[in-house]
Order: structure tokens, then sequence, then C-alpha cells
């Protein structure tokens, strides 16, 4: 029997938010609920450190919750950010390169919430870096209220251009429920071959 092991359940979970809450309360609503459910399930909270935005919202509930909650954040967005000051660990590092390295290391899966620019290029780069088989470890995106569907429609133009693989494509695990892609994380299986292998 060839091919990859089934994944475990993950021991911690990255989730790339927002710094904003969005205009639609449903996003607040959904990280609020995503942190209470990680700490229900025993699963870390990996997270970019601060304390506002949908950022705060989820490490809040993790916390209230009693889980555990790791925040990444740099020295320059500290003041910014607002660095929260009630997480279990809070990681001071130099520039975004490291902390998306650090959040990247620390974590056994990727979820993304609606965010903007800043959640999207996280996204991208764990994206990227599964297709190269730099890791094998599942992302997921919690489509609160459709609002993935144009991220997704665009992913499958890469597709019909010639850009992108559907087995790259099938990478990204969508589903308006949280807890459906957490479920589906303990039995990810990576595609067999990273681009460029022989």
């Amino acid at each position: 029997m060839g091919g990859h092991p089934l994944m475990a359940a993950p021991r911690r979970v990255c989730v790339f938010c927002g710094s904003s809450m969005g205009f639609d309360s449903r996003y607040a609503a959904e990280a609020r609920a995503l942190g209470a459910l990680l700490a229900e399930r025993g699963i870390g909270l990996v997270y970019g450190g601060a304390s506002v935005g949908t950022m705060g919202v989820i490490a809040d509930a993790a916390l209230a919750a009693g889980g555990e909650v790791i925040g990444v954040i740099p020295e320059a967005l500290g003041t910014v950010e607002i660095a929260h000051a009630g997480l279990t660990e809070l990681h001071v590092v130099a520039d975004m390169h490291q902390r998306k390295a650090k959040m990247a290391a620390l974590s056994d899966g990727f979820l993304a919430l609606p965010g903007g620019a800043g959640t999207l290029e996280e996204l991208f780069e764990v994206w990227t870096w599964a297709q190269l088989g730099l890791h094998e470890k599942p992302i997921g995106l919690v489509d609160v209220g459709g609002y993935y569907a144009p991220l997704l429609k665009f992913a499958d133009h890469m597709v019909s251009e010639g850009f992108l693989s559907a087995g790259y494509r099938d990478m990204l695990l969508i589903d308006s429920d949280a807890s459906v892609l957490l479920d589906g994380f303990a039995g990810y299986v990576p595609p067999p071959r990273p681009k460029w292998a022989k």
C-alpha cells in the first residue's frame, strides 16, 4: 500500500482573519463560534496576536472557553494591531515573513475566516507552499455567507486557463461550517506528488 497516511486530528490550527470586523455581524459571530469550537475540541489556536478585529474576537472566545491561544505579531504591528495582553503565549517577531513562518511551524492546519488582503496573502502563501510540497497540512476556508465564493470562482478560472491543476484547486477545503472543516482535517490526504516532482 502506497500513498500518504491519514492526518491525525490537529493539535493546533492557525486561523487567518481580519484586523477589522467587516460590515456583516456574521463575521464576528463566526470568529467567536470558531474560537469556542477549537477550545471545546482541545485544539490550540495560533493566530496573528492582535486584540482588534475578528483576530481579537476569536482569541477572546477561545480563552473564555479555556483554550490555548498562541499569538505571533511583528514588532512594528504591536502598537497598530494592539498586541493581545492575555494570551497563553505571544511571540513578537521581526517582520511579516517571520510571523507567517512561525505561525505555520506551530500549526497542524490552516483555516481562513473572512478577511482582507493580509488574510488572503497568508492563505495564498500556505496554499502555494502546499503545492510545492513544503508542507502537507490541510487548508480550509470558512465560507461565511458565501464570502469566499468569488475567490473559488477565480480559482476555477485559473484551472480552466491552465495556470492551476484541478488537484491543487481541490487542496482548498471549503464549508460554511467550521466543524465540518475540522472533521475533514482529521482525514486529510495531500495530493500524491508536489509541484515540479519528477
